[in-house]
């Protein structure tokens, strides 16, 4: 069923962010290591957005102009247009639905290439230019050419749907360099998130990929394609999956630049009054519904479970031996929401 999106309001006053943090000089002390240090989150709010839909342009059902209204007028702050080889022009849809901290469309593609009969498909968000599918002599090498050709035309890449006729493999993303980001969770009805007959689901390769020490976040997109049809629930609807990004303004700077450095968060439905880490703690405080239950598992190296709540908030104590820790929120109704991982490390005395 196709849940209504509300409203997003500005977030309130954080205390701590997730910080670049290192306590240097203590004996056993805690480094706790994000890729770069970011803007005090005072000056921040939360966007709400999808980095992944489909038009006419490709195979969608609906005109770009159509798209872009349903996702202004469903709570969006911004959307990626991503047809298949297809750079769609945004200038005047922008004209048309954009406004100063409302909304904003990016112009991207998904570049569609394969190798052998393996699907390989990585999007570009705000590219200059449209980047032609540039093969390779195996599925990670097809994916980094088209990655650095994502790079060099300008953009930010993220690597879609691994499960998609099961051509990407967790070892397949382990080589690949210079991408921060990857789909742990596809709204279309065809990708496979959860895996099975003995391949592991996204979520399970994430923690198989930062296992090895390799930092990717995770996102949750709608790669939708159908929007006529909105009581088909075996259709590629709208509205199923997207990211919480933290940023100083809704500009696509701003807004790539944290998904890049992992200040987000993935959703299906949960709403997070505000995530934070320090040396010491992550807390994370749900935006509850009524009537709902929710449950918080904290996860570090391996995806084992390194502490269960059901409290918001939620708080988990970091001991230094975690290697990573990232959460995860369920809904008593199945909704999802996941947070980044953070590299924790104990010093050695």
């Amino acid at each position: 069923m196709m849940t209504r999106a509300t409203s997003w309001r500005p977030a309130p006053r954080w205390l701590v962010s997730l910080l670049v943090v290192c306590i240097a000089g203590l004996p056993g002390a805690v480094s706790f290591a994000q890729p770069r240090a970011q803007q005090p989150a005072a000056e921040k709010r939360w966007y709400r957005g999808n980095t992944h839909t489909h038009t006419l342009n490709s195979d969608g059902d609906s005109t770009p102009d159509e798209v872009a209204k349903w996702y202004r007028e469903h709570g969006y702050q911004f959307l990626v247009m991503t047809d298949h080889n297809f750079l769609t022009s945004v200038e005047g849809l922008n004209a048309l639905y954009g406004a100063d901290e409302k909304f904003l469309i990016l112009p991207g593609e998904e570049v569609s290439d394969r190798f052998g009969e393996k699907p390989i498909h990585v999007n570009g968000l705000n590219l200059e230019r449209l980047v032609h599918p540039q093969g390779g002599d195996s599925v990670a090498a097809t994916i980094q050419r088209n990655v650095d050709a994502v790079r060099g035309a300008g953009g930010v890449p993220h690597i879609n749907h691994p499960n998609f006729r099961w051509a990407i493999t967790a070892e397949d993303l382990k080589k690949v360099r210079n991408d921060k980001l990857f789909e742990i969770y596809n709204g279309h009805r065809g990708v496979n998130n959860l895996g099975g007959g003995g391949s592991p689901g996204l979520e399970e390769m994430w923690d198989i990929i930062l296992s090895s020490g390799k930092l990717i976040y995770g996102i949750a997109v709608d790669d939708a394609h159908t929007f006529k049809r909105p009581w088909d629930s075996d259709a590629a609807l709208p509205g199923k999956g997207w990211v919480m990004v933290r940023a100083a303004k809704l500009s696509a700077p701003e807004i790539l630049d944290a998904m890049e450095r992992g200040d987000f968060y993935a959703s299906t439905g949960i709403e997070l009054e505000d995530y934070e880490a320090t040396p010491t703690a992550m807390t994370i405080r749900i935006k509850e519904r009524q009537d709902n239950k929710y449950r918080v598992w904290f996860i570090g190296r391996g995806g084992r479970v390194l502490q269960e709540s059901v409290s918001s908030p939620a708080v988990y104590r970091i001991e230094g031996s975690e290697g990573y820790v990232r959460a995860k929120v369920e809904d008593s109704n199945g909704r999802l929401a996941w947070t980044q991982p953070v590299i924790v490390q104990k010093r050695e005395r």
